[in-house]
């Protein structure tokens, strides 16, 4: 496939980062990959009317990038989706060389890679990809999108859905922008590939209490953690 960069279409930044966006939270969504104007102003931290602004601006590109309609939502166009897979594939590699060869904690990466997404070339990226082994996940376990376009959804129940005895391989974190959280897990030893078991649940909403591995102590987490670590059950 070849990428919009190689036919030399290019937009800002900020574009990127709004098909990005999109993308992400349109892929959590039931209704046909719509992604509120309410939805977008929360993950930027901006007014809902400057997101009004940027998505008519994105719909009024040649060709257009998302298909707007006000009150309903936005969604992307196919040039508009194969922009922010390029750019999802940009961020991740990025954090898998910083992880594995330049020595980044996972806690370290998402930062870096959000600066450095916009500006490498598909050649850079290929020599990434082919250094590391053409990896399939990033540090945190959520899917690289591949050089033609392919793009595996993310795995993984829930820890939170676990009961009292199951147990479970960390497949992904889903908060990889959040770094206390992160140093916080890495301090658990709750990362990828990690096994958590369920020993008890608290009541009335309490913590959840798990045991990593063969530590013989169980630790009690809260909600924040839970709902963000998501695993691929055992038993």
């Amino acid at each position: 496939m070849v990428s919009a960069m190689e036919r030399g279409y290019t937009i800002s930044e900020t574009s990127e980062n709004y098909l990005k966006a999109i993308y992400q939270l349109g892929s959590q969504d039931s209704q046909g990959g719509l992604v509120s104007t309410s939805a977008l102003a929360d993950h930027f931290g901006v007014a809902p009317a400057s997101v009004t602004g940027m998505l008519k601006n994105l719909g009024k590109e040649e060709p257009a990038l998302v298909k707007y309609k006000p009150r309903y939502g936005v969604k992307l166009t196919a040039l508009g989706k194969t922009i922010a897979l390029e750019m999802l594939r940009h961020h991740r590699l990025i954090e898998v060389y910083l992880h594995e060869e330049l020595g980044y904690t996972w806690d370290e990466v998402h930062a870096e890679a959000d600066r450095l997404e916009h500006v490498i070339s598909e050649r850079f990226e290929n020599r990434i990809a082919s250094v590391l082994g053409n990896p399939a996940f990033d540090p945190h376990g959520a899917p690289i999108p591949t050089r033609d376009g392919k793009y595996s959804a993310p795995i993984g129940d829930c820890l939170s859905n676990l009961q009292i005895g199951q147990s479970g391989r960390v497949a992904r974190v889903a908060s990889n922008d959040d770094t206390a959280l992160l140093r916080y897990l890495a301090d658990l030893g709750i990362v990828p590939n990690a096994i958590v078991t369920v020993t008890e649940r608290a009541p009335f909403s309490g913590p959840l209490h798990v045991r990593v591995g063969n530590q013989k102590i169980s630790r009690a987490v809260g909600e924040r953690v839970t709902n963000s670590v998501y695993v691929e059950i055992e038993s």
